[in-house]
């Protein structure tokens, strides 16, 4: 017995068209006309959108950050994940100061393992360089963690330095691996910092402040040159800036491979929230986040990227700590303040509202930047990403029709407070179905225990 859906409209990266889907255990087996067969359960989804699963290829949950753990763990997570019409999440494996690859996935998997409501995998983020990491990396591609992430900031703890860096990238080459790169100058942020509170500046105001542009700027001019320089692919994560889309776009030009992820929160807010007018100062702490909200001139040029494919993937950098509890550890010293915010539940709705509702990109591009682009890039595709027969049967059916607003009050995401609220919002998830179940029914999870599996994806290959 199948389970045909009905009267929808289909959209993938590449199309548009009205059509039935017919599933048969966890793949789709039939896309057209009168597929139903005797004892075939059909979901009548007539005016609604069909759309790949979506795939946030960045998220963190239950990370401890030394000061507190995250809000969201892997189950709170990825519950709010599925309800916001995304199937598939890649969080960070991240190895700690003088620990193997091999115990940091397994430290990842430990806390991920009998959680998750959706799919899920992990890219590994090395922090501690040596000959014998570099070994390892190939060991991962084996575990089908194809993708890696190196910090460029956070003096101390997760930077490490240029040499590092371009060993992995050499590395990278000859595993068929992707490194994704945090892009800040650390050296130089730590002095801007310690100067500020040298000076008594220490409200969360002052974040944004020592961590300009600039440094972001450089630190993906250096990111790329690298790159270049081991003749490897580079990947941009949390591109917040003009200036370092910029540098980005002219690498390409010259033939640099290189591919960029931005969030919503770089589109849709600015860093007027880090300095609130008539509120408690401490409330800009809401927005604490590396890097920082930057302005109005630079959402406007991330729409932009977006509109001309200059932009390849919104992720979400969920990492959500409670405003009460946990922000206010930093409120004498805005370098304590933990660095994140909640997303993941949002992220298909705001892409849709602001994105595709008000004609910026269109609803094929739409799929794109939220779920095809990423399977591509990450070894998932076609098996997520898209929908054709043989794929997996992750379905998000999208009611454009609706209206609301964005809460906290009725968010699923484990934290107290939303970063949008108040926003309007266009569409909703109706229903969501994972690899043919159907775990979102009218807008509600209805799984009574999680059903998401690890993905052993696939190494890295050009698109």
């Amino acid at each position: 017995m199948g389970i045909v859906l009905k009267g929808g409209r289909i959209i993938t990266a590449a199309d548009s068209y009205e059509a039935d889907i017919k599933i048969e255990g966890e793949k789709i087996v039939a896309i057209g006309d009168n597929l139903e067969c005797e004892g075939d359960k059909v979901v009548s989804v007539a005016g609604c959108y069909l759309l790949p699963g979506g795939i946030d290829p960045h998220t963190h949950f239950d990370l401890d950050v030394g000061s507190t753990i995250t809000a969201d763990d892997f189950e709170s997570g990825t519950r709010a994940a599925i309800v916001g019409g995304t199937t598939t999440i890649i969080d960070f494996a991240t190895q700690n100061k003088g620990e193997t690859l091999k115990k940091a996935l397994q430290n990842w998997n430990e806390k991920a393992k009998g959680k998750c409501y959706c799919d899920y995998g992990f890219h590994m983020a090395i922090t501690d360089w040596n000959e014998s990491i570099c070994n390892e990396m190939g060991d991962m591609i084996k575990e089908g963690v194809p993708s890696f992430k190196m910090y460029m900031a956070y003096k101390n703890t997760l930077q490490v330095d240029d040499g590092s860096i371009f060993r992995a990238l050499k590395k990278s080459s000859e595993i068929g691996a992707l490194i994704g790169f945090h892009c800040e100058n650390g050296d130089v942020i730590d002095v801007l910092v310690n100067e500020a509170k040298s000076k008594g500046n220490t409200s969360p105001k002052y974040h944004s402040e020592t961590r300009p542009a600039e440094a972001e700027k450089e630190a993906v001019f250096r990111a790329i040159q690298l790159g270049e320089l081991a003749s490897v692919p580079v990947y941009i994560v949390h591109l917040s800036s003009k200036e370092a889309l910029s540098i980005a776009m002219e690498a390409r030009k010259r033939g640099a491979e290189v591919y960029v992820e931005t969030c919503p929160q770089y589109l849709l807010l600015n860093d007027s929230y880090y300095d609130p007018k008539g509120e408690d100062e401490f409330s800009g702490a809401k927005y604490v986040m590396s890097p920082p909200l930057r302005k109005s001139d630079d959402q406007k040029s991330l729409w932009k990227g977006l509109k001309f494919n200059e932009i390849d993937t919104v992720a979400t950098d969920h990492c959500s700590f409670n405003y009460k509890g946990q922000k206010d550890i930093g409120i004498k010293d805005f370098s304590k303040i933990p660095n994140g915010a909640p997303g993941v539940e949002n992220r298909m709705a705001l892409l849709y509202t602001y994105g595709v509702a008000t004609g910026a990109i269109t609803e094929n591009q739409w799929v794109s930047l939220t779920s095809t682009n990423a399977a591509k890039l990450f070894g998932l595709f076609p098996q997520k990403g898209t929908i054709q027969v043989g794929s997996d049967a992750d379905i998000v059916v999208w009611d454009p029709e609706y209206r609301g607003v964005i809460t906290a009050e009725n968010q699923i995401q484990n934290v107290d407070y939303n970063p949008y609220e108040g926003f309007d919002q266009r569409g909703k998830v109706l229903h969501v179905f994972l690899r043919g179940g159907q775990i979102v029914v009218n807008s509600n999870i209805v799984s009574k225990s999680p059903d998401g599996i690890y993905l052993h994806r696939k190494p890295f290959s050009k698109k």
